[in-house]
């Protein structure tokens, strides 16, 4: 079995016309080896897998390829080139090991290399045992250092070195730099299939290449849209594109089951909706000649964005953006994200809504269910039409006798007569008020969303704190002793200790159900109150049981009670 050489290392660039995305800086440094322009001490900056380890071995062999005289191309310089890992190597004596060596002048070439890599993980005491030897080195000593992190260096390192600034690799030069490894390798590579892998890159050509590496493993010789999504583990163009036509057209239910899909493939809706904030970006751009060089794709999903582009107006994307990177901002801080999401998305398809010309289809509850409630809501007010007093007919007013001056006391017939609330009439109109607000509403509808114990708790326990801020302590103190245990189908039973506390929890019962329904998202919770007489044993009422349950946790007590004479 022959020997297996990642891409990594199998197509490291081995001079600078290999090296992908960093063209000015290779310039640069070809210019001034061949200007003799070059500085002793050049720091390489950048983030990872850009290339700058690569340039510091290359600049380090031309430059002693350069100097010498004899036909040189293939002479190897490698004695002159010294690497040192600054991350494993970062304390003072492996400096000071380095600024003796720096001294000796080299065999053959001009010039003696030395490539510190991670320059940034050395020591304070480090960079200041180095300082002197970079700030004023031998004629044949050239320092090249490398690190991802220029701001943990010293400034006093900083300002005596050339800073070669490294940037990340575009999209573009990564996919067309994989195209020309498919084609020495002989694999077919569809071109939507290498820019997702430059896409997941993130600018990192040695991770393309890793990435590369590994989807060959999976799908072979031939490398598809399809094989390279479904390894990778990242949404289709496909997805968003559905996604996109259902939200235009005001299909909500359909978006949501397009929605349960995605969360059913394994993939995290903070990640589909950050990505879906993308593809309206990528509308937005597509709709202009002037920024559609912003679309980073491949010709063939760059007609697909051009296509959806022209339904897609203005009026919708701008206010789609902003909707979907504010659920992408409350995503980690929001305690139902699919429900987060779920309202993002219903949002999205109402932008575009037209009350007149909407289907009554397309909405989640059809029209139907409202006609068929119909019946239920005429009875429910003809009980309330009949709870209100029969309208008195209204009088003609008469004009009012002016009463004699000298009469001072209050005529009898002037002063109106009081009804007593008592009466026969005000009973049945309060029963018959308590019977319509027994009307339960219908929840069939609503969500039902699964908890578990430790939610149940955290939910009992808010609203014995809602309890205690409106003064209701009484209440507080009875679901305070109460045990909520959750079983089947969502019943949650409450142990009480007597029946005193279970008939009053009764009476709060309501509003307590309300609460716990709407703080779990679960329409479908009941509540069953039971009496534990185990439980009741165990809580101490008069003052003697009390001093019984004292005595039993500290027999002490009973001692401290006879030598001073104590009473209960």
């Amino acid at each position: 079995m022959e020997h297996f050489i990642v891409s990594a290392r199998k197509y490291r660039p081995q001079n600078f016309e290999d090296v992908v995305g960093q063209q000015a800086i290779t310039n640069t440094l070809e210019n001034a080896i061949k200007n003799n322009h070059l500085a002793q001490a050049l720091l390489f900056t950048g983030p990872r897998g850009v290339g700058k380890t690569s340039c510091a071995r290359i600049l380090a062999k031309r430059i002693n390829q350069e100097s010498s005289d004899t036909d040189a191309a293939d002479e190897d310089f490698a004695f002159n080139i010294f690497e040192l890992d600054a991350a494993s190597n970062n304390s003072v004596d492996d400096i000071r090991n380095l600024t003796d060596q720096v001294r000796i002048p080299p065999q053959t070439g001009k010039y003696k290399v030395y490539i510190i890599d991670e320059v940034h993980m050395l020591s304070q005491a480090a960079f200041n045992a180095f300082l002197k030897t970079l700030e004023e080195p031998p004629a044949h000593a050239i320092f090249i250092l490398a690190t991802t992190e220029k701001h943990k260096i010293i400034p006093t390192i900083l300002s005596r070195c050339q800073i070669f600034d490294f940037k990340r690799i575009g999209v573009l030069d990564a996919k067309n730099y994989l195209k020309v490894i498919a084609e020495r390798e002989n694999i077919t590579a569809e071109d939507d299939a290498l820019h997702i892998i430059a896409q997941k890159a993130d600018g990192a050509m040695r991770d393309a290449l890793s990435i590369f590496d590994r989807v060959v493993s999976f799908s072979g010789n031939n490398l598809t849209r399809e094989a390279v999504t479904q390894n990778l583990n990242v949404l289709d163009y496909e997805v968003y594109f559905n996604m996109t036509d259902l939200l235009l057209e005001n299909k909500i239910p359909e978006v949501l089951m397009a929605y349960n899909d995605v969360l059913s493939k394994g993939f995290e809706g903070q990640h589909f909706i950050s990505g879906l904030a993308s593809h309206f970006r990528d509308l937005l751009v597509a709709k202009d000649t002037a920024t559609i060089s912003l679309l980073e794709v491949g010709d063939t999903i760059k007609k697909k964005y051009l296509e959806q582009a022209s339904k897609a107006a203005m009026t919708f994307l701008l206010p789609a953006i902003d909707k979907a990177n504010d659920c992408d901002l409350k995503y980690k801080t929001s305690k139902n994200q699919r429900l987060l999401v779920e309202l993002c998305l219903m949002q999205l398809a109402s932008i575009t809504f037209d009350g007149e010309k909407k289907k009554s289809s397309n909405f989640i509850i059809p029209a139907t269910f409202f006609t068929s409630l119909s019946p239920a809501i005429k009875k429910i007010e003809k009980v309330a039409a009949a709870a209100k007093p029969p309208a008195q007919p209204s009088q003609p007013k008469k004009a009012p006798i002016p009463a004699p001056v000298e009469d001072k006391k209050p005529s009898i017939k002037n002063i109106k007569r009081r009804t007593s609330a008592l009466s026969l009439k005000s009973l049945s109109e309060k029963r018959e008020v308590k019977v319509t607000s027994d009307v339960e509403e219908n929840y069939d509808n609503h969500p039902r969303t699964p908890f578990n114990q430790e939610q149940l708790q955290d939910g009992w326990k808010k609203y014995y704190f809602k309890l205690q801020e409106q003064g209701e302590k009484n209440m507080a103190s009875i679901l305070l002793a109460g045990q909520p245990s959750l079983r089947q189908n969502f019943q949650i039973v409450a142990t009480l200790p007597n029946k005193l506390m279970k008939s009053q929890l009764e009476k709060g019962r309501p509003a307590l159900l309300r609460f716990l329904r709407e703080r779990l998202n679960n329409y479908g919770i009941q509540i069953t109150i039971e009496v534990n007489e185990v439980v009741e044993k165990k809580f101490a009422y008069t003052p003697h049981e009390k001093y019984q349950k004292l005595k039993e946790k500290n027999p002490l007590l009973e001692k401290l009670k006879n030598t001073f004479g104590l009473d209960i």
